[in-house]
């Protein structure tokens, strides 16, 4: 206080000074006029240093009346706390009590609850993910409350939850059963929504308009497999919705959609020849050009073979069959001598070999070069196999498998093609040459009848 007081006088001298100093410069006064200023200066501060004093005694008691009612809250504060301690003690103590006493008076109900927890989690699941559920809706959301009102409160199952957690395990089990029919909306290729009548196959298939469907259980929507199982399995679907009553022969997936999903995505025989590339159409190619050949052979051949067989049967030589162009020769040269004569027909009869064994050697050359081909695609594949192994490593085997569907189908194709191919060139060589046999056998009859007329 002191101090404050000591220092508001300086401040008040140095400020008194420095007015005199300024009314001095503006004004000549003596001294007897500026020590009566200053004395009017000092008075004025000090009933002004009071009046401060006054005030901060004022607000003093002000902060100590603050202080005192703090202390009081706080007091009071602590008294509460003390009390809400005492009455959480208690009431854990009371908790407890209360505890024991439920477990007491429930006994073996308290297994039965927990059985009935765990049965409603696990029907939910499966409630979820059977097809059963496209026909018969918000079964899981039912169980599934049910198992979590039971696991996150001390609240009991009523008669009715659980008598409806029987009722619908026993739905189930007789659902799964029956071939029912019912009409819901199908999302379609494409996208759009129609409404259809499905037919569900116990708890096995979902089909419609002869097409097996697969149920989404997060949307509950249904929908057609974007690729459908080859026609076999399809028309037997088709059969079964269409029949009315009886038994129908249907291909249904026991596992509810697995081997029904990995079965649609096994590729056809068109993505299989498709896998092969550019070496497989080439393979696919000299075969087309093989079978249009030995078609052609056949064909000639056998027309050539009618003609020889009637000309067999007459003695007058004609012009549109080899055997009457070979016994012309004979009516050529009626003079000659037979050894002559068996230089002349031989001659015939190799005029006529081009004609009969045409392309055959083609369709041999094709035999051997389609396996050939087949080794090259095999070859290429496991290239293609090994490059990918360089890039990406073994982890991702779908990165190799197109090098390994090369490689194999392209064997296969060769195979394919090598095999009957072979088959025809052994059947149209055989023809050819028996109808060859014809002539020459033919030959030396008109060797020998020449060569008894010549002795």
């Amino acid at each position: 206080m002191k101090l404050v007081k000591k220092f508001t006088q300086g401040a008040a001298f140095v400020a008194l000074t420095a007015m005199s100093s300024a009314t001095l410069a503006n004004d000549a006064m003596n001294l007897d006029e500026l020590l009566k200023t200053l004395e009017q200066g000092k008075v004025a501060q000090s009933q002004e240093n009071q009046q401060r004093e006054k005030e901060f005694l004022a607000r003093q008691s002000e902060q100590m009346q603050m202080l005192r009612s703090a202390e009081q809250s706080r007091n009071s504060k602590l008294q509460e706390s003390e009390r809400l301690e005492t009455n959480f003690e208690e009431n854990e103590v009371k908790l407890a009590q209360l505890s024991d006493t439920l477990q007491n008076r429930m006994g073996t109900l308290k297994e039965l609850f927990g059985v009935l927890q765990q049965v409603a989690g696990d029907s939910s699941n499966k409630f979820a993910t059977s097809v059963v559920s496209a026909q018969l809706q918000g079964r899981d959301v039912f169980m599934d409350d049910l198992a979590q009102k039971m696991g996150s409160t001390s609240k009991l199952a009523s008669i009715e939850d659980i008598e409806k957690v029987w009722f619908e395990l026993q739905r189930e089990m007789t659902e799964q059963g029956k071939v029912s029919r019912f009409n819901t909306e199908v999302i379609v290729e494409g996208g759009a929504k129609q409404n259809k009548e499905v037919m569900r196959v116990g708890a096995f298939n979902l089909i419609a308009d002869g097409k097996y469907l697969e149920y989404n259980n997060v949307t509950n929507t249904l929908s057609e497999l974007n690729r459908q199982p080859v026609a076999r399995y399809t028309s037997s679907a088709a059969e079964l919705q269409q029949a009315k009553d009886g038994f129908v022969q249907f291909a249904l997936d026991p596992t509810g959609g697995s081997i029904l999903g990995l079965l649609v995505q096994a590729p056809d025989t068109e993505e299989r020849v498709h896998q092969g590339g550019t070496v497989g159409y080439v393979i696919l190619a000299v075969g087309a050009l093989a079978l249009i050949i030995a078609l052609e052979r056949f064909i000639s051949l056998m027309l050539i073979g009618g003609k020889i067989r009637r000309q067999l049967k007459d003695n007058v030589a004609r012009d549109d069959n080899p055997l009457g162009r070979v016994m012309k020769v004979k009516d050529q040269y009626p003079d000659v001598a037979y050894d002559t004569l068996e230089l002349k027909l031989s001659e015939a009869i190799l005029r006529e070999m081009p004609k009969i064994t045409r392309n055959l050697t083609l369709i041999k050359i094709i035999s051997v070069v389609a396996p050939l081909l087949g080794l090259l695609g095999t070859v290429t594949g496991m290239i293609n196999t090994f490059q990918a192994i360089t890039l990406f490593g073994t982890g991702d085997p779908k990165l190799m498998a197109g090098g390994i569907s090369q490689a194999l189908v392209t064997t296969v194709l060769g195979l394919v093609v090598a095999i009957p191919t072979v088959f025809l060139y052994t059947l149209l060589n055989t023809r050819s040459k028996n109808l060859l046999l014809i002539l020459q056998e033919q030959s030396a009859g008109l060797i020998a009848e020449r060569s008894e007329k010549g002795a």
